[in-house]
């Protein structure tokens, strides 16, 4: 069996091949720069907006990568009301989501926070309101004292993909992670020098997840790890891309290069390289969510004496937001919380007024999307 990462000696001192990232890295650089620059050009509101729908997002990507699907207008409402946002139709929030949300603020609003084992012992507590993951009884709010392996499979035939750093090590790994971490001027181990805060976002993660020094959430935290660093590196609390919801697209490659680079003797070139790759892609699919933003916010304000409901309001919204399947009156009632004959008088009002128009493939049923404006 090959030898993991952490059984070589200063194993933190990780290498890695400038040429074979300098290109990705600048590319990575010059997107982040021109994006933060669309945003700044962008009124108040419009930035609101689009750091709503990026929260939103990550929050929701970065659990569904373990298998967990949280409610999207319950987590656009807790992630709303937590940074004052003003939106129609807040719904009360489980305590899963808070939990979750709470991490994830407290990752990118507090960003120049030093990161400490309090911190994250909060993370994790939030994470895990109950003490329970799933039906499983876990250590909260601390460290593992447990050994860990990640293991898949039918019992009797479960094949180990990892196992983590000993449990009698954890603190002491810990403690020299988060030193780094908060280090600005040093890189990991011996070699003194500035560290870009991007290159460090990756790093973090990636010796974050091979400590895995808790009992469960440690996915979660890593990718709140590298939100933390990425809002440094962007100098803003306000965010415009989501690192989750690519490492969801490309989760399958995500794992695979994990279980690659764990048995490497120090060289991560191959893991830096995934992330930034990853991290161009997610910054290249926000130019689209970021288009659809703009959009809704073009439309607002040509309808800014328009009279509407606040049933039209509602469901207009969610028309820009991205709206799953087809808009039917059926469906108006139901997220308007109103009587099919009031959603129909909705609808056609929406229709004179040249807003919404029916879609052309007619069939059995009658659907309705946005006029051109």
């Amino acid at each position: 069996m090959a030898k993991y990462i952490y059984e070589y000696k200063n194993w933190t001192d990780f290498t890695w091949r400038e040429t074979a990232i300098n290109a990705i890295f600048g590319e990575v650089r010059n997107l982040q720069g021109k994006i933060i620059g669309q945003m700044n050009t962008l009124g108040f509101a419009t930035k609101q907006e689009a750091t709503l729908a990026t929260l939103t997002l990550d929050v929701i990507k970065s659990s569904e990568i373990e298998g967990e699907k949280l409610d999207y207008d319950q987590v656009r409402s807790s992630i709303a009301r937590r940074l004052g946002i003003n939106i129609a139709g807040l719904v009360p929030a489980n305590r899963n989501v808070e939990g979750v949300v709470e991490m994830m603020l407290d990752a990118t609003q507090n960003h120049q926070k030093p990161l400490t084992n309090k911190r994250l012992f909060g993370w994790h507590s939030a994470l895990f309101p109950t003490g329970h993951s799933g039906m499983h009884k876990i250590e909260v709010g601390r460290y593992r004292t447990g050994e860990m392996q990640i293991v898949s499979g039918a019992m009797g035939k479960e094949k180990v993909h990892y196992e983590a750093v000993p449990a009698n090590r954890v603190k002491e790994e810990m403690d020299r992670f988060l030193k780094w971490f908060n280090d600005t001027d040093k890189s990991s181990g011996e070699r003194s020098r500035t560290i870009d805060p991007v290159l460090k976002s990756a790093i973090a993660h990636f010796w974050f997840i091979i400590i895995h020094p808790f009992d469960d959430g440690n996915g979660r935290i890593a990718r709140a790890i590298s939100d933390l660093m990425l809002a440094r590196a962007d100098k803003t609390k306000e965010r415009y891309y989501s690192m989750s919801s690519q490492i969801l697209v490309e989760r399958k490659q995500y794992y695979e290069i994990l279980q690659k680079v764990q048995h490497s003797s120090g060289d991560i070139t191959d893991w830096l390289n995934w992330f930034l790759h990853c991290l161009k892609n997610s910054l290249l699919s926000t130019e689209t969510t970021l288009q659809k933003i703009l959009r809704k916010t073009e439309f607002w304000k040509i309808h800014e004496n328009t009279e509407f409901n606040e049933r039209q309001r509602l469901v207009l919204n969610k028309l820009f937001d991205g709206f799953d399947g087809k808009l039917k009156s059926s469906k108006w009632a139901t997220i308007a919380k109103c009587s099919p004959d009031t959603a129909l008088r909705d609808i056609k009002d929406l229709i004179d007024k040249e807003i919404l128009r029916q879609e052309q493939q007619g069939g059995r049923s009658t659907n309705y999307e946005l006029a051109n404006f």
